[in-house]
């Protein structure tokens, strides 16, 4: 080889290898991005995740895979998020469960596994106001009903919830406190599901459980709805009143959140904030909402930041009134 040649070789590599770092960056996303969803198939989290991830594959023009983590109340899925590499391409979908753990590690003097730090929101998806809902075979037809029959029959009235310190254990506690209502006997079971079965077998009273998941049963006459933890009036249940109207300042909703990984970078996140807003407000995703039974609760990646904040206090007075209760 000529010197010459040898140069211009030499050259022409080294320029290569400058512009490799350039030429090797990739536009995101350039494969599929995989949603955790961080509880069991058929809860309202993967119900919600996946008509989303359909809406989402054609505006970030990539596959958008589901794939499910569940275990110990959602915080497997966490977990696993947490710890993911934090490139855009793992996504959790979670709900109220999220807010409360590191209170329920401290409580019971336990390091906090993951705590709020850990993700970034992205974007909340819905928002199911909880409703205390009764046996149909009980007496109860208002809440006043059941608050004045509970303060003279302490811990009589046996509610069920999906699981300790779980999304529809919590509101009782807020319940209580706002009420005055001496603690109610807690039948914990292995998610909603069970919990609706207990109530329905009339081996719970009452349960505090998601307007979709129980309107069905409310509709066949079998469950009553005395009152809903959101701020306004259903539109599918508008004669059931709401906590705020009789006097008590509690609201608590079953949500559905899509989150990233902390250290996400931020041209990342201006990417994938605005897909999901688009893919939640297509006519495909708020359809298959509403089939559920769910009204759309869209906020975006600010508004949800507030909201997770607020519902966050919530969740940790709850998690301080039930106290240290072991499983």
């Amino acid at each position: 080889m000529d010197r010459r040649r040898f140069v211009i070789g030499t050259t022409a590599s080294a320029a290569a290898l400058a512009a490799g770092p350039a030429f090797a960056q990739e536009t995101f996303p350039s494969h599929a991005v995989t949603i955790i969803n961080a509880f069991p198939p058929g809860g309202a989290n993967d119900a919600v995740t996946r008509p989303l991830a359909a809406a989402l594959e054609p505006i970030l023009k990539q596959p958008v895979v589901v794939e499910t983590k569940a275990g110990a109340g959602g915080q497997v899925g966490a977990q696993v998020a947490a710890s993911s590499k934090p490139d855009g391409y793992t996504l959790l979908s979670h709900n109220n469960g999220i807010s409360g753990y590191a209170e329920v590690d401290k409580l019971f003097g336990r390091a906090p596994k993951t705590t709020r730090a850990d993700f970034i929101p992205l974007a909340r998806l819905v928002a199911d106001p909880i409703l205390l809902v009764v046996n149909d075979q009980q007496p109860y037809k208002t809440l006043k009903d059941f608050v004045d029959d509970a303060k003279k029959r302490p811990d009589t009235i046996v509610y069920s919830s999906g699981g300790l310190y779980g999304a529809t254990h919590l509101p009782v506690a807020l319940l209580e406190k706002a009420t005055g209502v001496p603690k109610l006997r807690h039948l914990p079971t292995n998610g909603g599901g069970p919990a609706i079965t207990a109530l329905l077998g009339n081996n719970a009273q009452a349960s505090t459980q998601a307007t979709s998941a129980t309107l069905q049963h409310i509709k066949a006459g079998k469950l009553r709805a005395l009152a809903s933890f959101g701020g306004t009036r259903s539109k599918i249940l508008p004669d059931v009143p709401t906590l705020k109207e009789l006097g008590y300042n509690v609201e608590y909703y079953l949500w559905v959140g899509i989150f990233a990984p902390k250290g996400t970078p931020p041209q990342i996140v201006s990417i994938l904030s605005p897909a999901i807003e688009k893919a939640a407000n297509s006519d495909q995703f708020k359809t298959a909402v509403t089939n559920l039974g769910l009204e759309p609760g869209y906020l975006n990646a600010k508004n949800f930041a507030a909201f997770w904040d607020a519902d966050a206090k919530r969740s940790d007075e709850a998690v301080k009134t039930i106290g240290k209760v072991q499983g």
